[in-house]
């Protein structure tokens, strides 16, 4: 059976500066977002205790062939990349249409995971569309998951109960961050994942539309500017402020 994860590319939220209350994106390295990478570990768990492969689907720009070696590096075994300059920016749909044709060329896939929202957007929408496209199950919000022969066993975390449910393979889940906590590969496997196989897909764009950020601005924060002369003024305006005990 083999596990497919798709991931998106994202910029590195670490690294996002602010200036003038806007985003400053330049030069900021692109990754995957922390909830694809629960999912890819939640992948590669059940090929440990299952057998078979875990391939990674992504979409995006020509930087996706550098950043995939993070995912094949924390343990996926190989790649079907959609590479196309069109998708910046580009709506649900069409990301979902892109992964759900990926799958479609891949052999005795079982299960399909997607983290429960990107690390940009978080519109939680793809894992959802690429089941409908498929016809498959899904199951979302998923906090456990266990596969015994074609049976999937899996705990949804709603808003105020768990679920416990069974479903039949194929099977699409979305997962949420707290499943696992992500490996960091070693050096080695690093080195490793150059040389693990990687296939660049030429499907052609769907139509569809872009998605427009009208606006995107960081909180404003006051600032009381207290001069203080020494350290003893400093703490007793900490103090003051109730930041440091008194």
């Amino acid at each position: 059976m083999n596990i497919v994860v798709a991931m998106k590319q994202i910029p590195d939220l670490q690294q996002i500066r602010i200036r003038d209350r806007q985003l400053v994106l330049d030069d900021v390295p692109l990754t995957f977002g922390d909830i694809d990478k629960n999912a890819l570990e939640a992948g590669v768990q059940l090929k440990e205790a299952l057998g078979g492969k875990v391939i990674v689907v992504a979409a995006g720009s020509e930087a996706l062939e550098d950043t995939i070696k993070e995912a094949l590096a924390a343990g996926a075994d190989e790649a079907s990349l959609i590479i196309h300059e069109g998708l910046q920016n580009a709506e649900s749909a069409i990301n979902a249409e892109l992964i759900a044709q990926a799958v479609r060329s891949l052999d005795d896939v079982g299960i399909i995971i997607f983290g429960e929202g990107s690390g940009d957007n978080y519109s939680g929408q793809v894992g959802s569309r690429v089941a409908g496209i498929l016809g498959l199950p899904q199951a979302a919000y998923v906090k456990s998951l266990t596969v015994n022969g074609n049976t999937a066993m899996v705990v949804r975390s709603l808003e105020d109960c768990e679920e416990v449910l069974e479903a039949q393979l194929p099977l699409v889940v979305t997962v949420l961050a707290d499943i696992n906590e992500p490996r960091i590969p070693s050096v080695t496997q690093i080195l490793k994942a150059a040389r693990k196989p990687k296939e660049v897909l030429n499907l052609p764009l769907p139509t569809g539309g872009k998605i427009e950020t009208l606006s995107s601005l960081a909180p404003e924060m006051q600032r009381k500017q207290t001069a203080v002369n020494n350290v003893d003024e400093l703490i007793r305006v900490l103090k003051a402020e109730g930041l440091v005990g008194r």
